[in-house]
């Protein structure tokens, strides 16, 4: 105990000094100044006003609820981003950093282990009631309770809770020093203690917070909910009296009077819309749909356009999820095997028009991206590990097999091959059985039926292999249902990246999470040196142990195969209606789609 209470004190010790300040960067200094105008991406003249009509850019565009944070139901498209301000805002020209919105400053304490924010004083709800401490201590609260998201817990595990030190002024306190964190709860939701505020006639109680459902959310953004078409559309009405108009970070931002948001059945219904203009701007993410089907009439006139815009956003990694609680994908050698059989330059050649880019680990398009043989610093963070891990992890960072080389596919196979008969998989009595003589058959769940047509070619090479891939279809109610279950042997998610990976990949990866219903580890990893590796990554007191411990990291999951990588594009695909939208020249480097149309455009 005497020891450890020693190198706690020694590493609080290290910790440079801090000081409340405009905003908080994770490494060096804030791009912008305490004093600047505006973000340099947007038009500080952009007129106000006119009406910016979208389609939802969720899965389900039906919506039961208007409460985004409970686990049941599902919420509007954008609402969380229009009607909640959080503490700190991002920029979208720059990363690792915030600056003040709801908070006037924050001060990040010299031992690292608490952020205190002062909020302002013009900073007001939709009510009309100012913003004050009670109701941040509200909203964590609310957020850390029984009826949200578990991502949430995993989020805010190393915040051990909030004090408030006056009407205007909170103190989050960490359990360990952690350079993340307050950005982390610097970006949380605040709403109002009064949404839901009401007594439930059947308990003579206050609402529990899943019980608010269809209550307007009572948050401080820039937008309210306005006329309501269920089944058709949701607008989002521009709060004439937003509190923070006139504040830097959001000069020249959030133009439009109205925003609209259409509901349609299926993609082709959703293309078929834009072309009549029932709408101004679409995302797309089908390669085919853009490549042969986004055009017309009114793209021949120049009514519509297609916009391809660069960003520099981490690539993700969308991938195929393998199921390691249920054999035989416990076996890493069928896991590898598995993805030999993958022919990616053949899908991207014949079926993506070589639009997209192979997805090779965690943190690609980033700092954080494992090149080469690991560094001494990696070195030191997996030798503790060695025994546990494969070989392979401590030498060169893991690519994706190729079919265009000298071997090509066949040569893929043959190595699958020998996995599988390593395994104890061999080829008998019309099948690829084990040793207790049932067949390798396993099932690829999709909520959408056109899901086929991508997984057609895995299918295809598997079947050389001997191995089954049953396709099945669900509707997106029960493929939810069994996701919170894992109920499934193999999926299709894409995880979106990040330049500043922390203490999240411990949903994504972490063994609690594995065995923790809901939560965002499919995977099922369960290891010590992933849950370590997380630790010291969210942790890292300097940039370059944050960079050890995440290229670790990516090494010991693209190791172990638990996800077998698919693709990403380096450009926003938007089709928009030039005769009604005005955009800034140039997209910001690491916009995120639909948001800089949202956020930054401005109607003509």
């Amino acid at each position: 105990m005497i020891s450890l209470c020693a190198g706690v004190w020694l590493a609080v010790a290290l910790w440079p000094a801090a000081h409340a300040a405009h905003g908080y960067a994770m490494w060096g200094q804030l791009k912008y100044p305490d004093n600047f105008a505006h973000f340099d991406y947007v038009n500080p003249d952009a007129p106000k006003g006119g009406e910016l009509r979208l389609v939802s850019n969720l899965r389900v565009s039906t919506f039961d609820k208007y409460n985004p944070f409970t686990l049941r139901g599902s919420a509007p498209a954008y609402l969380s981003s229009l009607m909640f301000d959080s503490l700190l805002t991002g920029a979208m020209d720059e990363t690792a950093s915030g600056y003040g919105l709801l908070a006037e400053d924050v001060d990040v304490a010299p031992d690292r282990l608490s952020a205190t924010f002062r909020l302002r004083r013009e900073a007001r709800f939709h009510n009309g009631k100012p913003v004050l401490a009670a109701d941040v201590k509200h909203s964590f609260d609310t957020l850390m309770g029984p009826h949200t998201s578990p991502a949430y817990k995993t989020l805010l595990a190393d915040v051990a809770g909030l004090d408030v030190l006056g009407e205007r002024i909170v103190r989050f306190r960490f359990r360990q020093p952690n350079r993340e964190l307050p950005l982390v709860v610097g970006g949380l939701p605040i709403f109002s203690r009064d949404w839901g505020d009401e007594i439930d006639p059947k308990t003579g109680r206050r609402k529990t917070f899943d019980q608010v459902v269809m209550d307007i959310p009572i948050g401080s953004g820039p937008y309210r909910i306005g006329p309501v078409k269920f089944g058709k559309d949701i607008t989002y009405v521009r709060d004439p009296d937003y509190w923070a108009g006139d504040l830097p970070v959001h000069r020249g931002m959030d133009n439009f009077e109205r925003i609209v948001v259409k509901i349609y059945q299926d993609q082709t219904a959703r293309l078929e819309a834009l072309k009549a203009a029932e709408f101004d701007l679409m995302r797309f993410f089908s390669a085919g749909d853009w490549a042969r089907r986004v055009n017309g009439k009114r793209f021949e006139t120049g009514e519509l356009v297609k916009g391809e815009f660069r960003h520099s956003l981490p690539t993700g990694f969308q991938s195929y999820v393998l199921n390691t609680r249920r054999p035989p994908l416990d076996d890493i050698r069928v896991r590898e095997a598995l993805g030999l059989a993958l022919d990616y330059e053949w899908m991207n050649r014949q079926m993506f028009y070589n639009s997209y880019e192979r997805v090779s680990g965690l943190f690609g398009n980033t700092a954080c991206a494992a090149r080469g043989e690991p560094s001494e610093a990696e070195l030191a963070l997996l030798k503790p590990w060695r025994d546990q891990l494969p070989a392979t992890v401590f030498g060169a960072a893991y690519t994706p097999p190729r079919t265009d080389g000298e071997d090509g596919l066949r040569g893929n196979l043959r190595r699958a091959q020998a996995l599988l008969r390593e395994a104890g998989w061999t080829w008998r009595e019309g099948a690829l059985r084990n040793a207790q003589g049932q067949p390798l058959v396993l099932e690829y769940l999709d909520s959408n039926e056109g899901g086929s047509r991508v997984v057609t070619p895995w299918t295809r090479n598997l079947e050389k292999l001997g191995v089954q891939l049953r396709f099945r279809p669900v509707d997106f109610a029960l493929y939810q249902q069994r996701l919170r279950s894992f109920d499934f042997d193999i999926i299709t998610l894409n995880f979106s990246g990040t330049h500043n990976p922390g203490s999240e990949y411990m949903d994504l990866f972490g063994s609690e999470a594995a065995r923790t219903e809901d939560s965002g580890n499919f995977a099922g990893v369960s290891h010590p040196a992933v849950d370590r590796l997380i630790q010291q990554m969210a942790g890292a007191r300097h940039e370059p142990d944050f960079l050890a411990a995440c290229r670790a990291l990516e090494r010991v999951i693209s190791h172990g195969h638990y996800l077998i990588p698919q693709w990403s594009a380096p450009t926003h695909r938007i089709a928009y209606n030039q005769w009604r939208l005005a955009r800034p020249e140039q997209m910001p480097p690491y916009a995120s789609g639909e948001d800089w149309a949202i956020h930054t455009w401005w109607a003509k």
